[in-house]
């Protein structure tokens, strides 16, 4: 219970902290990105689109509490995976500059 309470805590922390702006180095595949691959990425976009995402888990982890079935369980890293991989298509389409 303990557990979820604190990865709630950290996710919501990490999507205020991209959506200022102050965490693009959070976003994965963007800090190691070259210069060039930087520039073609409208960070604007991937910050809403990250910064979201971990919102949005944020919000769905504490409805886990007091629900230790297994179809609880898989629901929500079904419901997880939906959204990251909605996430990967839109930072690859949305939030690249034309």
């Amino acid at each position: 219970m303990i557990v979820l309470i604190i990865l709630a805590a950290l996710l919501a922390v990490m999507g205020v902290v991209i959506l200022i702006g102050k965490g693009d180095n959070l976003i994965a595949g963007y800090n190691t990105a070259s210069k060039k691959e930087k520039a073609r990425s409208n960070i604007k976009r991937l910050r809403i689109l990250v910064g979201g995402l971990l919102l949005v888990l944020a919000l769905m982890t504490p409805l886990m509490l007091g629900k230790e079935t297994m179809a609880a369980v898989w629901s929500f890293v079904g419901i997880t995976f939906v959204l990251c991989i909605l996430v990967v298509i839109l930072a690859n389409t949305w939030a690249m500059k034309k």
